[in-house]
């Protein structure tokens, strides 16, 4: 019985660390006050757009750690994709979308 127990508190540990997500994962409130979904997603980060006129579509994707992600995002409005990165402080999110890494337009989300 003890044994069963000590093994099921380890699983549950491990599963917790394991678990252990990036600042980014999340919903985040959007410049124009739709909610975003920043989830896990073939060893990246997928933003989905979950209210609004455009929910459920997939508006980016990001890589990195540590508060500073890279990759594309899309500008559901044109659909037209820019190089884009995100850095997180705290409860906000500083979305930037660049063409050719000169004219960059930025936007600060805040986490829900």
């Amino acid at each position: 019985m003890i044994r069963s127990l000590i093994l099921a508190g380890a699983l549950a540990l491990s599963a917790t660390v394991a678990s252990a997500e990036e600042p980014i994962v999340g919903n985040w409130k959007t410049a124009s006050g739709d909610t975003a979904v920043i989830a896990s997603c073939g060893g990246g980060y997928c933003i989905t757009l979950k209210t609004g006129k455009y929910a459920g579509r997939k508006i980016g994707s990001l890589a990195g750690k540590d508060g500073s992600y890279n990759g594309e995002i899309t500008d559901p409005a044109n659909d037209k994709t820019y190089s884009g990165s995100g850095t997180v402080s705290g409860g906000s999110l500083k979305m930037q979308g660049c063409v050719l890494k000169i004219l960059c337009k930025s936007q600060t989300w805040t986490r829900l």
